[in-house]
């Protein structure tokens, strides 16, 4: 009996993120080389830095000057639309390419009630139009979109002393439930993600108390794991064994982390141990450890390996092959930012994996501190060429078009 390769070894080429061909086929040759232009701006780093921090203090005033040309480059690089509505097209585009689309309404920084119970309606009407559409199966939110970080701090310290400040707590409870029960009635799941140590317990308390009303039969609530803190891979084991006590699945949404300087800064000035790993090999060890348990207990863990990472993404596709789990199981997931990764994304996804795009989406006004922090992430990738430039330039050369 003759047997091919990939029966021989069921690894061998699980995924070749590699090629670019599948990569930016999404992609016409206009589009490609709009994206090269994009991302040639975003590795200059004082353009970044200067045009972010001036973009930055405009959006506080109130001027708007410059939205359409934003609109017009970074914004469509790195967002669905305005609104829903206007998310449609991108996010039947991923359908088409094999890619699910996770919806981020881009609201943060809230300071009013006002403002948390309507970041709350958005969310409420995100879940209602990812409820009619095959495309959507999560939304995505931040707690501090739906309650102050001061509320949040003053749980995990103790803080909260006056009525006051009790009946605040009690309003965000009840959005976050709100916002819960919304998606488990509609058969769509909530990404909650994860945010500053100093606010964290709290939110991990919220999630928990979700997680174990909403995902007793199926996931619907997903908790984010940050990797690059020294304690959380043992919080997630942790946090298995008391979904399982509990007789509930535990949602993990792993990812590496957003706030790592602002940590260590904090950390430093108020005179406590860093939470930081010390090296960034400390926190690949710890992601990609995370990452195995994950799918060694993919029964009772519903996964996202939410990673730009080749390495990582690279580990869970072979462990799924190497251990004849189905491609497309609802525990087993990949998800990458619209925009960036495309290689990653788009390989999986014609490699038979379930894999997502994050599509923020919002008024330029409220998108765009998300959009500078995307502009700058890219600008910090060392080297003459980032990785997504290099290669989007491969691609154009294979294409013929330089």
């Amino acid at each position: 009996m003759v047997t091919s390769d990939r029966q021989a070894n069921p690894t061998a080429q699980v995924v070749d993120f590699s090629n670019t061909e599948i990569a930016f086929a999404h992609k016409s040759d206009g589009e490609l080389r709009r994206t090269s232009w994009l991302f040639r701006l975003m590795n200059k780093a004082w353009l970044v830095s200067t045009g972010g921090s001036f973009g930055l203090w405009l959006n506080s005033t109130g001027i708007s000057l410059f939205n359409p040309l934003i609109r017009a480059t970074i914004f469509k690089q790195f967002c669905g639309g305005i609104s829903l509505e206007d998310s449609t097209e991108a996010i039947k585009h991923l359908q088409e390419n094999g890619t699910m689309s996770v919806l981020d309404f881009g609201a943060e920084g809230n300071v009013k009630d006002e403002d948390f119970d309507r970041t709350l309606e958005e969310n409420l009407k995100a879940i209602t139009y990812a409820s009619t559409n095959p495309g959507v199966p999560v939304i995505s939110s931040k707690v501090t979109a739906l309650a102050s970080e001061e509320i949040l701090e003053g749980f995990q310290t103790g803080k909260l002393k006056t009525q006051a400040e009790n009946d605040a707590f009690s309003r965000v409870q009840a959005r976050v439930d709100k916002l819960c029960l919304a998606a488990w009635k509609n058969g769509v799941a909530v990404f909650i993600d994860a945010e500053e140590t100093w606010m964290q317990d709290t939110i991990d308390h919220l999630v928990k108390v979700m997680m174990e009303k909403y995902n007793k039969e199926k996931i619907v609530v997903y908790h984010t794991y940050q990797l690059y803190r020294k304690d959380k891979l043992d919080s997630l084991k942790a946090d298995h064994k008391e979904a399982l006590e509990k007789g509930y699945i535990l949602g993990a949404k792993l990812v590496r982390g957003a706030y790592m300087e602002k940590e260590r800064e904090r950390a430093r000035v108020k005179g406590y141990p860093s939470p930081i790993q010390e090296t960034k090999e400390d926190t690949d060890r710890d992601y990609n450890e995370a990452v195995r348990y994950c799918v060694a207990h993919y029964e009772t863990i519903a996964l996202c390996n939410a990673s730009h990472n080749q390495e990582s993404n690279l580990i869970q596709a072979q462990l799924i092959a190497e251990k004849g789990l189905p491609r497309d199981h609802s525990h087993l997931n990949f998800c990458q930012l619209l925009g960036m990764s495309d290689h990653i994304t788009f390989n999986l996804a014609k490699a038979g994996f379930n894999v997502a795009k994050y599509v923020p989406y919002g008024p330029v006004k409220v998108v765009l501190p998300y959009l500078i922090r995307r502009a700058r992430e890219n600008s910090a990738v060392s080297g003459e060429m980032s990785r997504e430039l290099s290669l989007i330039v491969s691609e154009m050369n294979r294409r013929g078009l330089n």
